[in-house]
């Protein structure tokens, strides 16, 4: 899992993106697209056009990231936006790169019932 800081955003480009892109034209559609500085030290993750593709980068202050997952099986949940940006935590994030649908998490337990 990628270690995000707790001051860190996590954006998700909306619609479709080219996945031969490298950092730097992925940089550059970040600051054009969604309007924010690439090197500010958020996330801003990228989904390929199958759905089964993505692409994470982000700038460490050391130096430039991109990480990049493809599932095997199934679709990563997108927003339903063509354009713009949505805004995640770091847990939805993590949901995400599962493969679970993070706009509706369902829970898996029970609470215990008193008598």
């Amino acid at each position: 899992m990628i270690p995000v800081p707790s001051n860190t955003r996590v954006w998700l480009a909306a619609g479709v993106t080219d996945m031969r892109r490298g950092f730097n034209t992925l940089a550059a559609q970040t600051e054009k697209v969604l309007s924010e500085a690439p090197y500010c030290g958020h996330l801003f993750v990228f989904r390929g056009r199958r759905g089964d593709l993505l692409k994470i980068i982000w700038w460490d202050t050391q130096g430039a990231c991109l990480f990049m997952k493809r599932l095997e099986n199934g679709r990563f949940v997108w927003p339903a936006a063509k354009d713009g940006k949505v805004c995640v935590t770091a847990a939805q994030l993590s949901m995400l790169l599962e493969g679970i649908d993070w706009r509706t998490p369902q829970r898996t337990w029970r609470p215990l019932q008193a008598g």
